[in-house]
């Protein structure tokens, strides 16, 4: 997908790791000064020193006014979906609608095993991701009497709530194949990180993601590709992807709005260097891409005005 074919605009944002030794909300505040649009929170429960994910959320919600903040992504085997669309609800409900869910099938098995979690095999962990999509939608409608009874989950309700006031959007992490096809099916958004997901492989996981998107009857191009990147800001010189200066950043990103389709961008780098990652690297990205639009525009028009001509 090129840049000419995005439904949604450029979005930029910081992927936050919730160590409790750092000043979590001082960070999540320069964010949202510097004007970025998203603030993705790990969610890793089992690991030692890090904050809970929901309650940093919500911390944050309370100390910042409009960047959107979201779990990236929220643990799955160790966040019951029914239990979990009801935090977010009333995060997205008193936020004014500044919450996102990210979503992910499990990683670090060990960890959650050990922390009361069950381990589930690849195929299982992806049917239970599915199931936790029904019943997270369940809970958010308005329907009465609720009722999901699958193989992973169970959920019973006489009504649903809290009712969020706008939809929520899902974004899945997955990888895959098999996630992607089922991300084509139910999901609104991809996030995927630079680390597992290189840019040589990203054509063919978007191609697996359209193709699973259009068998379920459904638009490609309304799917939002969020891309975690994973590197560091060097003013030393380039030591390969996302590992360089400033500069060598603007055209790497460029590159995978304009030539990939990725419309939205997580910083998971140092946040030492996200004042120059939101303040020098983001406007200059958005005037490039800007600027390859209009010559993309201009050329089409050219070929138009030329193929008009030869009728």
């Amino acid at each position: 997908m090129s840049v000419a074919g995005r439904r949604h605009p450029l979005r930029f944002g910081l992927s936050l790791a919730p160590e409790s030794a750092r000043p979590l909300v001082r960070i999540a505040q320069d964010a949202d000064r510097y004007g970025l649009d998203l603030l993705g929170v790990g969610d890793h429960p089992y690991r030692r020193g890090t904050a809970d994910a929901p309650a940093v959320m919500a911390t944050v919600l309370a100390a910042t006014s409009r960047i959107r903040v979201l779990p990236a992504v929220a643990c799955l085997p160790l966040r019951p979906p029914a239990a979990l669309a009801k935090a977010i609800a009333t995060l997205h409900r008193s936020s004014g609608g500044r919450v996102l869910l990210g979503l992910g099938a499990g990683t670090c098995w060990d960890g959650i095993e050990a922390y009361g979690g069950t381990r589930l095999a690849a195929a299982e962990a992806r049917r239970a991701l599915e199931e936790a999509v029904q019943v997270i939608r369940l809970h958010w409608s308005d329907q009465q009497g609720l009722r999901f009874q699958g193989e992973h989950y169970r959920f019973a309700a006489g009504q649903s709530g809290p009712v969020p006031e706008t939809p929520i959007p899902i974004w899945l992490g997955v990888t895959g194949p098999r996630g992607l096809d089922l991300l084509g099916r139910v999901a609104d958004g991809w996030i995927v990180p630079s680390s597992l997901v290189p840019p040589k492989r990203l054509a063919e996981g978007q191609r697996r993601l359209d193709e699973a998107a259009a068998r379920a009857g459904r638009d490609p191009a309304e799917i939002r590709r969020v891309y975690l990147l994973e590197g560091t800001l060097d003013v030393r010189g380039s030591r390969g992807f996302l590992h360089g200066p400033p500069r060598q950043w603007v055209y790497e990103l460029t590159e995978l709005a304009v030539g990939h389709g990725i419309d939205s961008f997580l910083y998971g780098g140092d946040p030492e260097h996200l004042a120059p990652f939101a303040l020098e690297i983001v406007p200059a990205v958005r005037e490039l891409c800007l600027q390859q639009s209009r010559s993309g525009a201009a050329r089409l028009h050219a070929v138009g005005n030329r193929d008009a001509q030869e009728v």
